[in-house]
């Protein structure tokens, strides 16, 4: 009896502090998630409604912005491009940050995998100009090639830094094992190491991929009216005199969906990947 009611003592210690938190979440959540809610209902409002602050979420909504957005088949192209560059780019950018965070993490070198970071400290913006002479000059300029390599130049590095420490939490003796049983170190990796770490691969490579989608900077300055991606299609609906912001809202919401898709299609790798990436051993 002593100790059925010492566990009803604690547990009404411990439901306070769980209320409490439960309202923090809740809050948080709403927090973000309000200019999301924001967004979306604002794509089916008219550029009155959404300029009139005492038109909140209960108006008349409206198809016209997807209609006008969609006539021309501008930003469908654009959301096209973004695709191509942000799979193309995090593809490739798995394919050579998996393994050498691999050999990072199993030899121990990390003064290479810091050489390596520094890429990811660098700004991006100082490396326009010197980017774009060498791309002018090998005729890249405008084409699919500068932007997936420009968004490598991001990815690599993301992806790298976040796999070192899957790969180093992983038991080594599985890989010795392997290797005892006579498969070379790449076989170990490749057998062992890469499913094992899988849910790690999933996280870092889709933070790779929104980074890439949602990239306005590369676009800018590398694409041309072929190439476009999504962020800079989204640009035009701001002008010098007016911003539509009912297209612009539209545009917005298509642009998020598809990344929303994903998250939602990857989130038990992705939840696990990032529980997996918090400890090590």
């Amino acid at each position: 009896m002593s100790a059925n009611a010492a566990t009803s003592r604690a547990g009404r210690r411990r439901h306070p502090w769980a209320l409490l938190r439960g309202v923090a979440v809740t809050a948080v959540s709403l927090v973000f998630a309000l200019p999301i809610v924001w967004m979306f209902a604002a794509a089916f409002k008219t550029n009155v409604q959404v300029t009139d602050p005492s038109v909140g979420l209960f108006f008349s909504p409206t198809l016209e912005n997807f209609r006008n957005v969609l006539a021309d088949g501008e930003i469908l192209r654009s959301l096209r491009n973004s695709l191509i560059v942000g799979g193309v780019s995090t593809a490739l950018s798995a394919l050579i940050a998996v393994p050498a965070a691999w050999a990072v993490g199993r030899f121990r070198m990390h003064r290479t995998g810091s050489l390596i970071l520094i890429a990811r400290i660098v700004p991006a913006v100082s490396l326009l100009v010197p980017w774009y002479y060498l791309f002018a000059r090998a005729g890249l300029v405008g084409s699919y090639t500068v932007l997936v390599l420009s968004h490598m130049f991001v990815s690599v590095p993301l992806i790298l830094w976040i796999m070192i420490g899957f790969f180093e939490g992983l038991p080594v003796e599985l890989e010795e094992a392997a290797r005892t049983d006579g498969l070379s170190a790449f076989g170990a990796f490749w057998r062992i190491a890469l499913p094992l770490a899988a849910p790690g691969t999933a996280t870092a490579s889709l933070l790779a991929f929104v980074f890439s989608w949602n990239n306005f900077m590369f676009a800018l300055i590398f694409a041309d009216e072929n190439t476009r991606t999504a962020p800079v299609t989204l640009f035009n609906f701001i002008s010098y005199a007016s911003t539509d912001w009912g297209g612009l809202m539209a545009a917005a919401a298509l642009m998020t969906i598809p990344v929303v898709l994903v998250a939602v299609i990857g989130q038990k790798h992705l939840v696990a990947g990032l529980t997996a990436g918090a400890t090590k051993g």
